[in-house]
């Protein structure tokens, strides 16, 4: 039996990234502040290597393009739409919080439609090449900034969702704006995830 799509072993972080962060979602709606970030932050370590595992296997340009495609799918449950219902598990409420929260996911959307395009005209002028720079803020540093917010909220006490709102306001312009960033290599990768790790400690420790 034929099934639609791909089922490779490049699509499987991908793929796991997503459902994990569906799972995020229905602990948020269920008031698990620290499952829906535990989710969070897993579902922004896959997506750290499912490029790096893509790229170990010769793919047809219709696995290329499915990647891109399907990649950014995963990342807007991930890191649009999960971080704001995070916000609302943790407190944030009335007209500010909304609105930010529509811009956030709004702006999410539009970067990642953009990443798509950019990144599928960059594959057919140079299939073989790789990504050096990113126009704008990656979205899957919500993994690290939300969680981050989240462990500080016994610090911060009652203003921690004024805090995560005023968070959502500020990311959704770093998504959108134009501004040049370097890729991370190898020794960025390994900071972003001791990051990753110290504030998982403050989150659930």
């Amino acid at each position: 039996m034929k099934l639609v799509g791909y089922y490779n072993y490049t699509v499987i972080a991908t793929y796991a990234a997503g459902v994990t962060a569906a799972y995020g979602v229905f602990l948020a709606a269920e008031g698990n502040v620290s499952g829906a970030v535990l989710c969070l932050m897993i579902a922004g370590l896959l997506d750290m290597f499912d490029g790096k595992i893509a790229s170990t296997m010769k793919r047809t340009e219709e696995e290329k393009l499915f990647g891109v495609q399907i990649d950014s799918l995963c990342d807007l449950v991930s890191f649009g739409v999960l971080p704001p219902v995070i916000g609302r598990a943790l407190g944030a409420r009335g007209p500010i919080f909304y609105v930010g929260a529509g811009i956030y996911i709004l702006c999410a959307i539009i970067r990642l439609s953009y990443y798509n395009v950019d990144e599928t005209m960059r594959q057919r002028a140079d299939s073989d090449g790789h990504r050096v720079y990113y126009y704008g803020c990656p979205v899957t540093a919500a993994a690290l900034f939300f969680p981050l917010i989240c462990g500080l909220q016994r610090y911060l006490g009652a203003a921690a969702p004024a805090v995560y709102t005023a968070a959502l306001f500020a990311v959704a312009v770093a998504f959108v704006v134009k501004v040049r960033l370097r890729k991370p290599g190898k020794l960025g990768i390994a900071l972003f995830i001791a990051l990753g790790a110290a504030i998982a400690v403050l989150v659930f420790f």
